[in-house]
């Protein structure tokens, strides 16, 4: 007798009863994130949140921002962990959202997978909401794709999407700026989640590094370096603006400090940023070494230790780095604003960095 047993979803890969019970599992860690204008749970076509709550603004503009974490994801799946990951897309998301002074409200994600393996998926999710804790978000949702023949059944990608919320009158940006202000830099907790492809080619294939090694200067294995998770400075950067007056931030990611420092300058202005007021972290050396990079490249492709930027008035400086450090956040002045002059870009590094 012929075969009539026709195709299928599952013979052509895709695992449904696998999707949901990873959304099952998942559940209890997006719980965690909820905020009071969330309305049902998890599993509906749509997030909802209350918009009313924001009848208490005058004027209530909404942010938003999308992101990734990059190649950085191949690291978590060659060492077989997948729950910090998210942390990375929190950040990359949530701090672009608050540079303009905006309160980050919900998040959604975005996971895609060659083979959704239940347990995987909600380590993704877990370090997800963890991070919409540490930024004071809510994770209203999501999606959870199987792409079988275009991924291998252990390769996955993360991006998400995040909504926040400012007054009008509080907007932060290049119109606040003045001669005289300082910039004030905060410390990064390693590469963050930008400039993976060139440091997998220069450690990795080049430099034949293997992620369990132990090398100096990193106090831990390459791979555990490698996978330290971006930090959030959303909260951070709430609380400095309710203690001091801030003019701008500016979110340290791909392109470096100078270029995304210049971002937010205006025209007729201009950051200098001395470097000899810090000593970048022992990956950045070992990167440079490794490959032979120049400095310049070095910079313009990684953070070099400084996660966030905040420019303030000179008069405010105290006060900042006071409040700053009673939230535990290494922060000092690293620079200051000046007349653009004959200086053609918004930004600049000078100096040599501290041994």
């Amino acid at each position: 007798m012929p075969d009539t047993t026709g195709a299928s979803y599952a013979a052509a890969g895709v695992d449904i009863e696998a999707g949901d019970r990873a959304v099952e599992l998942m559940k209890e860690w997006v719980k965690k994130t909820r905020r009071p204008e969330v309305l049902g749970g998890l599993g509906g076509f749509a997030g909802l949140f209350d918009a009313s709550a924001l009848k208490n603004y005058e004027r209530p503009l909404l942010a938003s921002a999308t992101d990734g974490v990059g190649t950085k994801v191949d690291i978590a799946r060659q060492l077989g962990v997948y729950d910090t990951i998210g942390h990375d897309l929190v950040a990359m998301v949530m701090d672009d959202i608050v540079v303009c002074g905006a309160e980050p409200l919900f998040m959604t994600d975005y996971i895609c997978v060659g083979k959704v393996h239940p347990e995987r998926v909600a380590a993704i999710v877990k370090g997800i909401a963890e991070g919409c804790v540490l930024a004071g978000c809510a994770l209203v949702g999501g999606e959870t794709a199987e792409h079988p023949g275009l991924l291998g059944a252990d390769d996955f990608d993360v991006a998400g999407a995040g909504t926040g919320v400012v007054e009008a009158d509080r907007l932060l940006g290049p119109d606040r700026i003045r001669t005289g202000d300082a910039v004030i830099a905060m410390a990064s907790s390693g590469l963050h989640s930008n400039g993976y492809s060139l440091v997998r080619h220069v450690l990795l294939n080049e430099g034949g590094l293997a992620l369990d090694a132990h090398l100096d200067g990193l106090g831990r294995t390459l791979g555990e370096e490698l996978l330290e998770p971006t930090k959030i400075y959303s909260l951070d950067c709430l609380a400095l603006m309710r203690t001091a007056e801030v003019h701008a931030f500016s979110h340290v990611t791909g392109g470096g400090l100078a270029a995304n420092l210049a971002r937010v300058i205006p025209d007729g202005l201009h950051a200098v940023v001395d470097r000899s007021t810090w000593t970048p972290g022992a990956i950045f050396d070992l990167v440079g070494r490794t490959g032979k990079v120049e400095r310049l490249e070095l910079e313009k492709t990684l953070n070099m230790g400084v996660g966030m930027i905040a420019i303030v008035p000179e008069e405010s400086t105290e006060v900042a780095l006071t409040a700053l450090a009673d939230r535990g956040v290494d922060a000092w002045v690293a620079g200051e604003i000046t007349d653009r002059g004959e200086h053609t870009t918004g930004a600049e590094l000078v100096g040599d960095y501290a041994a």
